[in-house]
């Protein structure tokens, strides 16, 4: 079915995947969150609706643990500034807070900063870490020695196979999960859960997305995988890693092996944001990004 035209919104559904893709392909994005894999993954979360807007396409979020936002508009940089002002007067007649969440500083720069009728500040809990492959790869220098230690342990403690994700290996992958999420007990925090949910999506639909996966062996049962794609021309985007934690190094061995062998021909790697979890955040910055997007809020000044 079309997708409809503002102010009708409707769910995401699979057959969307042409479409929203022909969006991003037309107007490369940079922020983790616009491939159609991340947007079809984590509809359980954040209940995604869309529309047509003139020539945008614009994204609802519906959130079941909070107030709704837009995330930016898409489409042609004559439009979006209208686009923009559309939707917050949406919300404005609908009774929410008008509010748009993460919003690349590209956007800010040429769509919001001149405008005195917005506010905007930076979003630094979902800024996503943007790492050179050739770093991931290699792990050269110093700064790296802990990591290149970590991955020597795992390979002399244990017999291993690293494979790329299959159909067939993707529907054993859920069976994993599983496991991690009852090792890590998942129920008592959201969002473990709610990752959990995603990736259940992502593996259950592994043939219809464009996602591409690794997965580490160990006496022939699955005990680490990982899923990403390309995000643009010269960046790949890494949605999900999951190692069994009683081998020490395994993050490090399968995050360097998925990246040799699927993602060398990229400049840059993306591994998302750190959501404010101290322990994720540390580890981000164990592996020295390269650089960061940084995101914002956007709310309207004018009230």
């Amino acid at each position: 079915m079309h997708i409809p035209l503002f102010p009708n919104f409707r769910d995401i559904r699979l057959d969307d995947k042409e479409l929203i893709t022909s969006y991003f392909h037309a107007y490369p994005p940079i922020i983790s969150e616009y491939t159609f894999t991340n947007l079809f993954i984590w509809q359980n979360k954040y209940r995604f609706k869309i529309c047509l807007l003139k020539d945008c396409l614009c994204l609802k979020a519906n959130p079941a643990d909070g107030s709704p936002f837009f995330f930016p508009p898409i489409g042609k940089r004559e439009t979006l500034k209208h686009c923009l002002r559309v939707l917050f007067s949406y919300f404005e007649e609908s009774g929410y807070v008008e509010m748009m969440r993460r919003v690349p500083e590209e956007f800010i720069i040429q769509h919001v900063i001149d405008d005195p009728n917005f506010h905007y500040e930076l979003d630094r809990d979902n800024c996503d870490y943007v790492y050179l492959s050739s770093d991931l790869i290699g792990l050269k220098g110093r700064k790296y020695d802990g990591k290149r230690n970590f991955i020597r342990k795992f390979k002399e403690g244990v017999s291993y196979k690293y494979t790329p994700l299959t159909k067939e290996l993707a529907k054993e992958c859920l069976d994993f999960e599983a496991k991690w999420c009852n090792i890590k007990q998942c129920e008592l925090y959201p969002n473990l859960l709610a990752e959990e949910k995603a990736i259940f999506e992502a593996l259950n639909n592994f043939e219809y997305l464009d996602v591409k996966g690794g997965a580490v062996l160990i006496n022939d049962n699955i005990e680490a995988f990982t899923l990403g794609e390309k995000l643009n021309s010269d960046t790949a985007v890494i949605h999900a890693e999951k190692a069994n934690p009683e081998y020490e190094g395994f993050y490090p061995f399968i995050n360097q092996q998925f990246c040799e062998a699927e993602w060398s021909n990229y400049k840059y790697i993306n591994r998302e944001q750190d959501l404010g979890e101290k322990g994720l955040r540390r580890a981000k910055l164990s592996y020295h990004p390269n650089h960061m997007v940084r995101k914002y809020t956007i709310k309207f000044r004018g009230r």
